[in-house]
């Protein structure tokens, strides 16, 4: 048995913030942001939290596949902004869909995020242990960034996406996941500085910092990379390929991938425009969008590719 794709949610915030919203507060402008990121809008929370926004495109993933929450055998929350360091954001999404059968949990490797998750469930699913699966990823990332740094706060925003999987004869063909903990400090986020009585200090929550030109280099490198392997474990060539869906963290990126792969930019999707850099979110956002266009339909091989801080990065190849 492998995985199948069942249905897919999402949830984004009401509220667009534009890169002329931004550039009232930093100094940039909407061509400086759009030529290098191809980013023109982003979606921010005004009060929802991360679980809020899981639980809406999760309950949108379940109406799709047509599953009922009692049904699910396990629910997978990819994320680096959870609303609580405990519980698990996930356990709070059980229970707001009544998923009372379903174990629950948290994960956390940023931008790979979903794909971890596809990874995770493939393993349950071959060893015969649950049938039925809901991963999310789901960000409120606005709360982490310094709205005062422009090389980090133009490039994301909030949203959710959701995927209910099925174990099935076809579906996931082969997946790959990896580390590389030595480039950690190219992306990250404090969640507390050390702080107690003994030292004399309280514990202070940080901002997210990014050096981008190594997270740029790490990501083209590793994404046709990955590609690549999936490829020769199958036996297959990039004209089998339909489309890559990519991580959307910037439109550079996957051009620079495209042409190491060469392949036709035509065959890499984007939403990175309106959403922006979602990590764990952006996968899930994109499928949906490729679903409302019609532009898969079953047989259809498609690679899908995921990189973040860790470093971390993973791939699937699959038959929609």
């Amino acid at each position: 048995m492998t995985s199948r794709i069942a249905g897919i949610g999402i949830y984004v915030p009401e509220t667009v913030v534009t890169n002329h919203d931004l550039a009232k507060i930093v100094d940039t402008n909407d061509q400086w942001i759009t030529e290098r990121t191809g980013i023109r809008e982003r979606r921010i929370s005004t009060g929802e939290g991360t679980r809020h926004l899981a639980a809406k495109a999760a309950a949108r993933a379940l109406e799709n596949a047509g599953v009922k929450p009692e049904e699910l055998d396990l629910i997978i929350l990819g994320t680096s902004t959870p609303d609580r360091n405990f519980p698990g954001d996930a356990c709070y999404v059980q229970a707001m869909l009544g998923a009372k059968n379903a174990a629950a949990f948290d994960i956390s490797a940023a931008c790979s995020g979903f794909i971890f998750a596809m990874n995770i469930v493939e393993g349950f699913f071959k060893a015969g242990i649950y049938k039925t699966a809901l991963i999310i990823g789901s960000e409120t990332i606005s709360k982490v960034v310094d709205w005062s740094d422009r090389s980090t706060c133009v490039l994301f925003g909030d949203g959710a996406g959701a995927a209910v999987l099925k174990a099935s004869d076809t579906g996931v063909m082969d997946m790959l996941m990896g580390s590389d903990g030595t480039k950690g400090d190219a992306l990250q986020c404090e969640s507390r500085t050390m702080g107690n009585f003994l030292i004399g200090k309280k514990p202070v929550s940080g901002f997210m910092t990014m050096d981008g030109q190594e997270v740029f280099r790490f990501a083209v490198k590793k994404v046709p990379e990955s590609v690549d392997i999936l490829l020769k474990r199958n036996g297959l060539s990039g004209k089998d390929i339909r489309y890559y869906v990519l991580h959307q963290a910037n439109e550079r990126i996957i051009e620079a991938v495209a042409r190491r792969l060469k392949e036709p930019i035509e065959k890499f999707p984007m939403t990175i425009g309106k959403y922006g850099n979602t990590s764990t979110a952006s996968i899930p956002l994109l499928l949906d969008d490729m679903l409302k266009r019609d532009m898969l339909a079953p047989g259809d091989k498609i690679i899908i590719s995921g990189f973040g801080a860790g470093m971390t990065w993973g791939a699937v190849l699959m038959e929609w």
